[in-house]
């Protein structure tokens, strides 16, 4: 079983309303050696007590998988480290860790991106409303600008983000803002097994796939049971494995996917 009921707040924990017995994160790692910040999961690991996390080795040929072997020898029941033989790019590694996770009993599988574009408290934020509001399949960060938030990210990337969501958002049928952020969280439900049972069928889209598997076929989850919360702080960094010529390939998995939504809702 991962993790611990969690009743009363405890140290660094968000002191949820009601109990909840296991919340792991996901994490996938592709030669993020350079990137992730040991630091903040170091100390997530240790004041974040209802959490365990699972890192996803998705066939690094840096050093990552030794870092994450260090990562986890100090916390062998809170860490575990799931590596794949080959790259088989972050979707797979995210569906692999969900399963993963779900397997060992957890009721709130999350994900995030190794590099911590969206801090770990903004992931707690998305873990806690999923946790009160007993009716969600699922809460999704969204990068939305506004006053009052610090969402950094170039103009190029910001207005391609724009035309990706409007794309997505006519693929599934439904007004959403942004399905790309990599920090998300869901309920443990029969549904969500069934969606990740299979490979995604598409690489670069596999977030916009995932919500098209649990909003159709014969048990789907209302959309009123997804929401998007905006984020308090995102910061984009460095390294971006995403080129301009995967976008477009992005853009095209995009039109597979609203076909066979449409097709199978």
């Amino acid at each position: 079983m991962l993790g611990w009921d969690v009743e009363e707040p405890r140290s660094g924990g968000l002191g949820y309303s009601r109990a909840i017995a296991a919340i792991a994160v996901v994490i996938p790692c592709f030669n993020e050696a350079e990137r992730l910040d040991l630091q903040a999961f170091s100390a997530a690991i240790e004041e974040r007590v209802d959490w365990t996390f699972v890192f996803v080795d998705d066939g690094s040929t840096d050093a990552t998988a030794e870092i994450l072997d260090g990562l986890r020898a100090p916390h062998p029941d809170r860490v575990e480290v799931l590596r794949l033989a080959e790259n088989a790019g972050k979707g797979e590694a995210v569906r692999r860790g969900m399963l993963a996770a779900m397997n060992r009993g957890a009721e709130v599988v999350a994900y995030a991106d190794a590099d911590l574009s969206a801090p770990l408290d903004e992931l707690g934020r998305l873990i806690a409303l999923l946790v009160d509001e007993e009716g969600l399949a699922a809460v999704l960060g969204s990068r939305f600008r506004r006053l009052g938030a610090d969402i950094r990210r170039s103009e190029l990337r910001h207005v391609a983000g724009r035309v990706y969501a409007t794309l997505a958002s006519a693929a599934l049928g439904v007004g959403i803002y942004d399905t790309q952020c990599g920090a998300k969280a869901f309920r443990s439900t029969s549904r969500l097994r069934d969606a990740l049972a299979e490979p995604f069928r598409e690489r670069w889209a596999f977030d916009v796939e995932l919500l098209s598997r649990l909003t159709r076929g014969r048990n789907p989850a209302p959309w009123s049971s997804i929401v998007e919360e905006p984020l308090l702080q995102w910061h984009a960094k460095p390294g971006s494995k995403l080129k301009s010529g995967q976008a477009v390939r992005a853009a095209a998995e995009l039109l597979r996917i609203g076909h066979r939504h449409r097709r199978e809702t």
